[in-house]
């Protein structure tokens, strides 16, 4: 088997990689790029025969492994998308919404041109590429093997990261021998809420490992809840809003648990929630069709007490809404998309209110560089939104506690408990965090670990 890096090598976003073995041809995941020149990357060709794929296999549905799905099958992908029902299910909403910001800033981006003289620019992926994929998934459930043909055959196990998040084995036979590979997709950390711990692979002769969080530890669960009362209750006192920049998958649905619980248990009052994102609240209602990936205690909340909230949470869903928004004072959270700010409604709340002393803005997730919640967390005393310089004056916190990603130990940990002793390849990380954890993996694990480079074949 030939294994070509496509993408996600040596950054954190757009996870590609192209299998060839016995005269098959296929991709884990299909990702964009994210961040600084990240136009650039997503529009460039994709390195591979898209005509002779014949599969392209999800690990799950934030954007980085699978945004560029309806790309692909517009520039001559004809093959079958192999997911989870739950991923589909997620993927819908999510590559409707993105295409309509590709067509949005592709818009506007020619109406700027237009007065220069510049051809019109065209959207990275429309609205009707994203129908045209729909037919082509084939759905599998966790933990049953299926075959591809010619010597190869699959698994998905719950990586518990989002809600039908997997990660992959892959078994083929090139030689006398059939081997195994295993792509972690992404691991979501134990004890999250909502959906169940993540699975490991039972033995694998290569891993294909993420490595987001390779280099450091999170804070216990409950020191981050802790901390996130903490600074609620400070920005309140202050008598201004908290902003909450997340994703609409798996992150918002965390948060309003979380809030949903703290207010219930009394140890916030009953406070108004504004989810400012169309997308999440299409996300949770998805999130709430599939209760086999919930754990107990997620599946009481989204069945018999769906809708019965001890917050007040008010569903925000048109733009005029969300500007109305900006007319409140304070005592109230207000959680809206993107997660790294680099796009979405909360640049417009940044916009009009980080400069602010009495706001306070908290950041729960992972912030890539190059991104504007990237600049904030490393203490920008003004950054530029939408065209204008803002002065950074909101209180700024950062509680890592909360990330769907696996840490360095627990990365170890699932590892460890594969048997055999596999050759990792890191991927899916800075260059700090997998650096480290390549270390980590030969002090500690003993195994052959290497980082390839974006491109780099192997032959396994």
């Amino acid at each position: 088997m030939k294994l070509q890096f496509i993408g996600g090598a040596s950054t954190v976003t757009g996870s590609c990689f192209y299998l060839q073995t016995n005269n098959m041809k296929f991709l884990v995941d299909c990702g964009m790029h994210q961040g600084n020149g990240a136009d650039e990357m997503n529009r460039r060709p994709l390195a591979v025969p898209l005509e002779e794929i014949e599969f392209i296999l999800v690990t799950h549905a934030h954007m980085d492994h699978s945004g560029l799905l309806p790309r692909v099958v517009r520039d001559g992908f004809k093959g079958r998308i192999i997911t989870t029902q739950a991923t589909r299910d997620l993927l819908e909403p999510m590559l409707y919404d993105s295409a309509a910001i590709q067509e949005s800033d592709a818009a506007w981006e020619t109406k700027k041109g237009m007065r220069l003289g510049k051809e019109p620019v065209e959207p990275l992926y429309t609205s009707e590429d994203v129908t045209s994929i729909l037919p082509r998934f084939d759905l599998k459930p966790y933990n049953k093997v299926f075959h591809l043909g010619n010597g190869v055959k699959c698994r998905f196990i719950d990586a518990g990261h989002i809600l039908g998040s997997a990660s992959l084995e892959i078994w083929f036979q090139d030689s006398a021998k059939e081997k195994k590979i295993v792509f972690s997709g992404d691991i979501g950390k134990s004890g999250s809420p909502i959906i169940k711990d993540p699975s490991t692979a039972s033995d694998a002769d290569y891993v294909v490992m993420e490595s987001t969080y390779g280099n450091r530890t999170h804070r216990p669960i409950e020191e981050s809840i802790n901390e996130l009362v903490d600074a609620i209750k400070t920005t309140f006192k202050r008598g201004g809003n908290v902003y909450i920049p997340s994703f609409a998958v798996g992150r918002a649905q965390d948060l309003l648990f979380i809030i949903n619980d703290l207010v219930r248990t009394g140890r916030l009052y009953k406070i108004d929630v504004y989810l400012d994102s169309p997308l999440a609240e299409e996300v949770t209602r998805v999130y709430a069709s599939h209760p086999e990936c919930f754990d107990a205690e997620a599946k009481e909340l989204f069945s018999a007490r769906e809708r019965d909230y001890s917050m007040r949470l008010h569903f925000v869903r048109t733009v005029e809404e969300s500007m109305r928004l900006n007319s409140l004072r304070g005592g109230s959270i207000i959680i809206a998309g993107s997660g790294m700010c680099d796009g979405g409604r909360i640049k417009h709340h940044l916009k009009h209110n980080i400069w602010r002393h009495d706001c306070g803005v908290i950041f729960v997730g992972y912030q890539a560089k190059h991104t504007l919640g990237r600049r904030i967390v490393d203490g920008a005393r003004t950054v530029n939104i939408l065209g204008e310089e803002v002065m950074v004056k909101a209180a700024i916190h950062t509680i890592n506690g909360f990330s769907a990603h696996a840490d360095r130990n627990e990365l170890l940990a699932w590892l460890t408990a594969i048997d055999k002793s596999p050759k990792v390849f890191i991927v899916h990380g800075e260059d700090a965090s997998a650096d480290a954890l390549k270390e980590l993996i030969k002090a500690r694990l003993g195994l052959d670990a290497h980082r390839p480079k974006d491109d780099e074949v192997v032959e396994l």
